[in-house]
């Protein structure tokens, strides 16, 4: 993976047809997606179960791309290498998830892989200046992890930014994960966000047989995403 800033769309395959997730995953790059992002909870951090390290290994094959992988599980560091094993790009833990996020994250680069650092919509981001040295993406939860489909919430929008000027020229992507549309994707590339995961919004309307709707979901947002970067005309 070659780090830039250029606008990334990552469709949620949590918002996929669960009984063909391989060819989900070949549909949505094929229509334009930049990575391919896996939600994973376990029911206890979250109050959803999803799926584990052999659905990663399954879809691995499919994904000619970035498999970022978010874990809404704790504890976090017992399952680190398997979805390592399982093919992600980037491992993404919770700093709310235990109480060694350092730890947890050296485990993940140790692997080989990036490693994400998400913060819940509560949570402030003082600590991520300790751990900027440890990262390479901040995933902002933009909804209250653990089920796909929620209303964005506002206040974060100042909390990215906040990020962003905290970040300054370190190779640190900002990710931003829930209620993303062509409606709030501006909202936050504006103030520095560069991927953006998106789950229904890009999968409404079309289907495997029918994919050229989540082409032009991905293109929607895409375009109203690099509309509002510093420095473009509208």
């Amino acid at each position: 993976m070659t780090f830039d800033r250029t606008i990334k769309i990552a469709p949620s395959i949590l918002s996929a047809d669960f009984a063909s997730f391989g060819a989900e995953c070949c549909a949505v790059e094929d229509q334009g997606a930049d990575w391919v992002h896996v939600d994973v909870m376990d029911g206890h951090f979250v109050p959803n179960l999803t799926f584990g390290p052999a659905m990663c290994a399954a879809i691995r094959p499919h994904i000619r791309g970035v498999m970022d992988v978010h874990l809404m599980i704790a504890p976090v560091d017992p399952y680190i290498d398997a979805f390592a094993n399982a093919g992600a790009d980037i491992i993404t833990a919770h700093l709310e998830a235990g109480p060694h996020i350092h730890r947890t994250l050296q485990a993940i680069r140790a692997t080989g892989k990036k490693a994400g650092l998400a913060l819940n919509p509560g949570t402030g981001i003082e600590a991520v200046e300790h751990l900027l040295d440890m990262i390479d993406l901040v995933c902002v939860m933009t909804v209250n992890p653990g089920f796909g489909g929620q209303k964005f919430i506002h206040s974060q929008i100042a909390k990215v930014e906040r990020l962003r000027a905290m970040i300054g020229d370190r190779p640190i992507h900002i990710e931003i994960d829930g209620g993303i549309t062509p409606e709030t994707a501006p909202l936050m590339t504006r103030v520095g966000a560069d991927v953006l995961v998106a789950g229904s919004a890009v999968f409404k309307g079309g289907s495997i047989d029918d994919p050229a709707p989540y082409g032009a979901n991905i293109r929607a947002i895409r375009l109203a995403a690099e509309r509002a970067l510093p420095g473009t005309l509208a």
